[in-house]
């Protein structure tokens, strides 16, 4: 996770997202979108074979994050993390394909994550499988939100 830092005046503020000398350069965002979640709501847990989320958390509400690393090449393989991240704690992070993920808005109001994806939803013109494991509604599921 990276820190997102707000830059205010009279006007109100700014936030960087994401800049290509800050990012690794083997990933290249493909799409943007944000999406709203109600406050005790969650979305996930899912993965992609292929594709890397670039999301940023930046409120107006505070988000649980959830991450299983089911790499079998990587050092963290097997490993559970959980994150908070939002309004009062504003970060972008990168999860990448094989990363099972999820976040729950467990703040008040309904809140914003915006993602830049390094894969188009559903391929070129929308005509491509779309790149998800759903786990979320699989009933003997092992990614348990709390």
């Amino acid at each position: 996770m990276k820190a997102l830092k707000t830059h205010s005046d009279h006007r109100g503020w700014l936030m960087e997202l994401f800049r290509n000398d800050e990012i690794p350069k083997d990933f290249l965002p493909a799409m943007g979108y944000v999406s709203e979640t109600d406050p005790a709501t969650a979305r996930g847990p899912h993965e992609h074979r292929e594709q890397a989320d670039f999301f940023c958390f930046v409120g107006p509400s505070t988000f649980k994050i959830y991450l299983w690393d089911t790499r079998k090449d990587s050092k963290t393989y097997g490993n559970r993390q959980v994150l908070e991240a939002g309004e009062s704690n504003p970060q972008s992070m990168i999860v990448p394909a094989g990363v099972v993920h999820a976040y729950k808005n467990i703040g008040t109001k309904p809140g914003w994550v915006f993602n830049f994806p390094d894969r188009l939803y559903a391929g070129k013109d929308r005509k491509a499988q779309v790149d998800e494991i759903r786990h979320e509604n699989q009933a003997n599921t092992t990614f348990i939100l709390d």
